[in-house]
Formats: C-alpha cells, structure tokens, sequence
C-alpha cells in the first residue's frame, strides 16, 4: 500500500513526545519526535522522492526531517536546493540539508560559493560549513588566509549560527594545515569565542584553541 503524506503526518504526529520537544526547542527546532523513531520510518519508507517533495512542503519540521531522509539527493536542481536552503528556518533541518543532501549534490560547490557571503547569516552558515568540509576534505584552490582574515575580522560579533560555522572553519584550518596553526591558535586565544561554553565530561570543548590541540594530540 502506498503511502500518503496525510498518513505519515499523522503517524509523526502520534509520535509527539512533550519532554522531546522542551529538549529540541532549547536548540531552536519546533518538534518532538524521538529522531531515533523518525529514521526508523525512514528505513521502512527507503528512497521516495515525489514522497520527499510533498513532505517538505508541509512546511512541518519533523516531516522535513523524514523528507530529507527519504529523497533522492542528486534529483534536485542547483535553484530547488537553494530555495530548500531559504526555507530552512530551523536549526536541525538546515543541518540535515546540508549534511545529507547538499554535500552530495552535483550543485554542491556552486552553492557553497553562492551561500557563504549571503546576506542572511542563516545562510551564509550554510556556505561556511560546506567551506569547512573543503578545509577537510579538498582545499585546493581554497584561499585559508583569507578565510582566516574574515573570520577574525568578523566572528566575534557574528549571529550565533554564523559564528558556530566560523569557529569551526577556524578550528578545522588549524586541524589539517600545520602552517597555519599558529596564526588559528592566536585569533582563537584572541577573540575568545566560546571560550567559556559548558562542555560535557569526555567531550572536545568547542573553543578553537583547546578544539585544535585536541585533535592534534588525537592525530598524532
């Protein structure tokens, strides 16, 4: 039997859980459904894309969330993607669009540069954590000092998804290049973003300085 966007909204909707949602609200989504349960319908589902589609255009967070794990990622265009990218207002599912289906897109590096200095800091986060999996993976043809002179002219005083997105770029350029550790380690010691973010015990502190060295040790 096929299935319906009505009979999943309503399977999703059963699934409401108020403690899960007073969890997701802190970090800005608007839903309650356990996220392990989520992909669980996920998984019985499989691939879907005209499925996808309806979903996403409910507008509903945590049919989005089922959207972004149903589609067919490379069926998008360069415009729908960016449109998709728009309209994600909310923290976990612009992580999951960008995540799970812009990095394996075709438009992928099109849109990195086409987000990263947008207006809307939403958006320009996007960019930036599509720039911090070139750092990683392919940064060839990435200009690293000037990512640096941006994030240190302008990270201090970003919009907090922006600023997350930067602190990470900082801390991944002094991760993987060696000759720019110094100068990542500095601004971070210098601008002290999150330097006093509550860290759970066995977890990396999300400051760029105690981030980098970490990692480093970890690497070597």
């Amino acid at each position: 039997m096929a299935e319906t966007v009505t009979g999943l909204m309503a399977e999703l909707a059963a699934l409401e859980d108020p403690k899960a949602r007073a969890v997701n609200e802190k970090h800005g989504d608007d839903h309650g459904v356990n996220l392990g349960k989520l992909r669980a319908i996920a998984k019985r589902l499989k691939t879907q894309q005209d499925l996808a589609v309806q979903l996403w255009a409910t507008g509903d967070t945590a049919a989005r969330l089922l959207a972004l794990l149903i589609c067919r990622p490379k069926a998008f265009t360069h415009d729908e993607l960016d449109a998709m990218l728009r309209q994600a207002d909310r923290p976990k599912v612009q992580d999951w669009l960008v995540n799970y289906v812009v990095k394996k897109s075709p438009h992928v590096e099109a849109l990195r540069v086409l987000w990263f200095g947008d207006a809307d800091p939403v958006v320009a986060s996007a960019g930036w954590a599509l720039t911090v999996d070139r750092v990683a993976k392919k940064p060839e043809g990435l200009d690293l000092d000037g990512l640096l002179d941006i994030v240190e002219k302008d990270m201090k005083d970003a919009p907090q998804r922006l600023q997350w997105a930067q602190n990470h770029c900082l801390a991944q350029i002094g991760i993987e290049h060696p000759s720019l550790r110094a100068r990542a380690l500095e601004i971070g010691e210098r601008l002290e973003v999150l330097k006093d973010y509550p860290t759970p015990p066995g977890c990396t502190s999300p400051f760029a300085p105690i981030w980098i060295n970490e990692m480093v040790k970890r690497k070597a």
